[in-house]
């Protein structure tokens, strides 16, 4: 099985704002982004599969390839809990300093840790070997994107966070009987 992960494009996010749960629209150049996308990748089979999280920045890019899509929670970014829609220049900098300092374990309040998110993700991770089909793609988040293939390469997860996960970019893994291979990363 070939598997496609996905980030999506650029945001109408101002920078620096936290929205890994929250839903943002995507920014005026979508269209652009996404034909460029399109171009990177090749022809996807009949039965090519199309998983997404929930949120529209995901969700509209998934529907560019498939009009059926599953969308699947558990493919949401970091929930940042109360820190959700505030700047981080907002936030307390030393709240922002210790999350940081140890972002596998320590979670903003009310948020949840990067381990939460591995473990989410790999629940996702463990039902897509059960799906019946050549081809998947996975329209998702960077934070999902790094925990996937810290589990595909049995990464320390805070080292998944020296992957570089770029808006619109691509990350090929083959699953082969039990077995996981990286084509290539950030596409």
């Amino acid at each position: 099985m070939d598997i496609y992960l996905i980030r999506h494009t650029n945001t109408a996010a101002d920078p620096g704002l936290c929205y890994g749960h929250s839903d943002v629209g995507l920014a005026d150049s979508f269209a652009d982004e996404a034909q460029d996308l399109h171009d990177k990748l090749p022809e996807f089979d009949a039965d090519c599969k199309v998983f997404s999280s929930p949120l529209t920045r995901c969700l509209e890019l998934a529907r560019t390839f498939s009009e059926t899509v599953t969308t699947d929670a558990r493919l949401k970014e970091l929930h940042f809990g109360d820190w959700e829609g505030l700047r981080f220049d907002d936030i307390d900098a030393d709240a922002v300093q210790r999350w940081t300092s140890d972002f596998v374990k320590a979670a903003p309040p009310n948020g949840e840790n990067f381990e939460d998110l591995y473990l989410r993700a790999g629940s996702f991770w463990q039902d897509l070997s059960t799906v019946k089909a050549e081809q998947v793609l996975v329209i998702t988040h960077a934070g999902v994107i790094r925990a996937l293939l810290a589990r595909a390469l049995n990464l320390p997860l805070a080292n998944s966070f020296q992957l570089r996960i770029d808006a619109g970019s691509v990350h090929k893994l083959r699953h082969s009987v039990d077995y996981i291979y990286v084509d290539y990363i950030n596409l």
